[in-house]
Formats: C-alpha cells, structure tokens, sequence
C-alpha cells in the first residue's frame, strides 16, 4: 500500500490510524513529509505522532511546535492540542490560562472536544474565573454535537441540579448516549442508575465495559462506589476494580 500524500487530500482519524496499524514507521515519513508540504492535516497529525511515540521518536517539544504551525493555519483539533500541552506540561511548562485562550479559540469554532476541555477549565477555575454555569453550557453544546464525554457531565448536572434545573429522567438518557458513545464514565453512570432501578444483569455488562476501558484514576475513583453498593453483586465487581487497579499500577512501575 502506498502511503504517499497529496497535498489536495484530507487525512482523518481513520484514515490515520489504519496507516499506522500497518506500518507505523512508513506512515510517519509520509506524515512528516506532507507537513514539510505544507499540508495543514498533516502538520495536525505529524504533531499527534510526535507527542504519541507513533512511528517516530517521541518529541513533545516538536510536537507543540507543529501543532502551533497547524493553529496557525486555522486547524481547530491542533490548537485544542496546543491547548492540551500547555494544560498539561507537554513540550514545556504547564498554563492553565494559555491552555484556556487555545481551548477558548478553538471551541468558538464550533470544536467538540475544545468545548469539553474549556469548559473543564470554567468548572475547576484553572486559568479563568470558576464559571458552572458557563461550564454546564459548553459541555450541553458539545452533548449535542455527539460528544461522549459531554454527555456524562451533563447527566451529571443534569441529576444533582446544581448551577442547572434537576432532572433526573433526562439525566438517565444523557448517561445512557454517553455509554453507548463508548465513554467509560458515561459506562459508569449508566450501570449505577441500572443497577439502582434494579436491573441488575444488563448494569454489570455496562460496569464491565467501564472496567475494560477505564484508565487508573478513574477506577480508584469508582472502586468505593462499589464497595458501597447494596447490590451484592454489584459490590462484588469490586474484586474486579481492585484486579485491575493492581494490574494497572503495576505497570506504571
């Protein structure tokens, strides 16, 4: 298969992942070059796989850097990920307000994923003035655009009615789209109101799913939850929590 890159087409998630599934390192000299090119995709992805190791050294420092030539260039997901470094320390020190202004920009695009992470920043007042309300708005945009993630938070507002007005049917059905949309919390959530309701069977293949995806801070997180459940067999998942919670630690070692 041939992985060379026009500077006429547009290269996708998919697309990307399917070049480094079958030659990780090929597909990154053909990333690299389409950036040199001037390819603003590919200057987005080049910085995707620098920062990710994929097929090529792992370089945050260089990864920012593409990712800022791709912002440059009005790509909204690359300045998200420039939003993400500086949130997040990679490729220099950490800003939450520098990390805000790229989210901020990029959200007003109309970016899912920006809206999530801006409106992160307005719950936990990290690099702008602690805003819920503001917060509960971008992650409902961003449920509605289809985004997995904003779907749970907003199941999550939605159920305890703070900075929001309660409602606890709606709730279910935002935890319900954030589940089926593949997003471990949205897994979580939808299994506990299952399991309170008590339908037992079908909320264990959802807490198993959540399981099998979750990353560690998430399930030390949860792991009380369960051991707290009346359900005994929904507390008994906890063997399981504490398994892979083990298992994950253990290879952060």
């Amino acid at each position: 298969m041939s992985f060379q890159l026009r500077r006429e087409e547009v290269l996708d998630g998919d697309q990307l992942s399917a070049m480094l599934a079958e030659n990780p390192a090929k597909a990154a000299q053909a990333i690299l070059m389409a950036a040199k090119q001037g390819i603003v995709d590919g200057q987005a992805l080049l910085g995707q796989i620098l920062l990710d190791g994929q097929g090529i050294k792992g370089d945050p420092v260089l990864a920012k850097r593409w990712f800022q030539i791709a912002a440059n260039e009005g790509h909204l997901m690359a300045r998200n990920m420039l939003g993400r470094c500086w949130e997040h320390g990679w490729g220099g020190p950490v800003d939450f307000t520098l990390a805000s202004l790229e989210y901020r920009q990029a959200a007003e695009g109309g970016l899912d994923w920006a809206l999530y992470n801006y409106a992160n920043l307005l719950a936990t007042g990290r690099g702008v003035a602690q805003d819920q309300s503001a917060a509960f708005k971008l992650y409902w945009v961003a449920a509605q655009a289809g985004h997995a993630k904003s779907m749970n938070l907003v199941g999550r507002y939605l159920e305890e009615g703070v900075h929001c007005p309660g409602d606890k049917q709606a709730a279910c059905f935002w935890y319900e789209r954030s589940a089926q949309g593949g997003d471990f919390r949205g897994q979580f959530s939808h299994a506990s109101v299952l399991a309170e309701s008590g339908n037992v069977d079908e909320a264990l293949v959802w807490f198993e799913r959540a399981l099998a995806g979750g990353n560690l801070n998430f399930l030390r997180v949860s792991y009380q939850a369960l051991l707290e459940a009346k359900e005994p067999r929904v507390s008994a998942m906890s063997d399981l929590w504490q398994a892979r919670i083990n298992t994950l630690q253990g290879s952060n070692d």
